[in-house]
């Protein structure tokens, strides 16, 4: 059981306020639109490569220029275990609401260098390199967002609901880049394909730096939780007690790995795939992508409760098993579909799946940890995961169709899921054996 949240002797601290439902709601809320803004800038990059790849980068074949893109993508990945490592000594030092305020301007800032950044023709080399820099910011702010967002939810929320109120960082996640993907949908029958590439492309990272604002404000009323308002200073460095605890780490990255790869490879990559590989158009990939992803977002809060009346552990081992079994299955199918809805459920069946791991991890991994380290003891091991095995999902599936062995990556994200199940069948329950306290 996690002490941390007792006041030092001989402190004469006044009671503290009750908190009601209705404000842990609010602050839920608040600390949830933040995070989806924080989330589309993300998934932004994703949504539009298709028709900024020529952009920055010289003539080429289109796998070519897509395995650039997706090579950024992977490289503001690398950023993410420094913001998990960065934000969450803050967050465990100065409090989860200001840590989430300073990851929204880092992801301001990198969207709007991406709206105004010159093209490839202009300045040559320097555009692929103001990309990269722009994603770097881009990975520092969301390795920051996640640990201290999960943090906050978890902390947040009353026991009895800590599952359900937790995966609304999913919800918010998911929703980010569903905003992300009906921007895509609204422009591309708005504009035209070759408005699209020349500059149309542009808009959306313009409208995440201007919701930016938006965030900002709404977290800024915020409350701090009592988890955090209420532990006791350690004597010790953070990273010291951090090493104190490497089965939680281990136990973090086992879990993530299996995943957070499943999970990219069915949002982010999916759309690239139903156009490069399955051969659909980028109007029909990208309905599909939004479809199944709003069912998916629905998903989360129904499995988060449900983790709440049976346990987490349950639920981890359900991901596993099937992801095992399906991925391969799936994917092989998917490849030879042609047909729109033939698309759709596939790709639902799998996201049903991946809920299993996306809808309760956040609460999993807060509940492994004390007060005075868990923003970052979620954040660090987490982001060094996901920098490894989801930053890299694209570029790995593309670099397996790129040497004619497409069938590769199944058997890739099979072998990464099967290794986390093992993690999920030896791992204690969190929900049963939580570090969380609240009043």
């Amino acid at each position: 059981m996690d002490n941390s949240n007792a006041l030092p002797l001989g402190s004469a601290a006044a009671p503290a306020k009750e908190r009601t439902t209705a404000s842990r709601i609010k602050s839920i809320f608040s600390g949830s639109v933040g995070n989806m803004v924080e989330w589309y800038d993300w998934y932004v990059y994703a949504a539009f490569s298709l028709y900024f790849a020529k952009t920055f980068f010289p003539a080429g074949s289109t796998t070519a220029q897509l395995m650039n893109t997706a090579a950024i993508f992977a490289v503001g990945f690398l950023m993410r275990p420094i913001g998990g490592w960065l934000m969450g000594l803050y967050a465990d030092k100065v409090g989860r609401k200001k840590a989430l305020m300073a990851s929204v301007y880092l992801m301001c800032f990198g969207s709007l260098l991406i709206a105004l950044s010159p093209n490839y023709e202009t300045i040559g080399i320097g555009a692929p390199i103001l990309l990269v820099f722009a994603r770097l910011l881009q990975g520092l702010s969301v390795g920051g967002e996640y640990g201290t967002s999960a943090t906050y939810l978890s902390e947040m929320a009353t026991r009895e609901r800590r599952g359900f109120f937790s995966s609304f960082q999913y919800v918010t996640l998911i929703s980010g880049q569903l905003i992300a993907l009906g921007v895509l949908i609204v422009l591309q029958n708005m504009l035209t394909t070759e408005q699209l590439y020349a500059w149309g492309w542009r808009i959306p990272f313009a409208i995440g730096a201007l919701c930016a604002i938006v965030a900002l404000y709404l977290r800024r009323g915020m409350e701090e939780t009592e988890s955090f308002t209420k532990k006791e200073k350690s004597k010790e460095s953070a990273m010291r007690t951090l090493m104190r605890h490497p089965k939680e780490l281990l136990t973090v990255v086992g879990l993530t790995m299996g995943g957070t790869l499943a999970f990219y490879t069915y949002t982010t990559y999916m759309q690239k795939y139903l156009v490069n590989t399955v051969g659909m158009s980028i109007s029909d990939s990208t309905t599909i992508s939004a479809a199944t992803l709003f069912l998916f977002m629905c998903l989360q809060p129904i499995i988060g409760g449900l983790s709440d009346k049976i346990g987490r552990r349950p639920i981890l081992i359900a991901f596993g098993v099937l992801g095992t079994i399906f991925t391969v299955p799936i994917l092989m199918t998917l490849h030879t579909i042609q047909t729109w809805w033939g698309a759709f459920f596939l790709i639902m069946a799998a996201l049903i799946i991946v809920s299993g791991y996306t809808s309760i991890n956040a609460v999993v991994k807060a509940e492994l940890f004390p007060t005075e380290i868990r923003a970052l003891g979620v954040g660090l091991p987490y982001a060094l995961t996901v920098s490894i095995f989801g930053g890299t999902a694209e570029y790995i599936a593309l670099w397996f169709k790129s040497i004619g062995m497409e069938t590769g990556y199944y058997w890739y994200v099979t072998a990464c899921i099967a290794v986390s199940l093992l993690v999920y069948i030896t791992m204690k329950d969190t929900q049963k054996h939580s570090r969380i306290v609240t009043d």
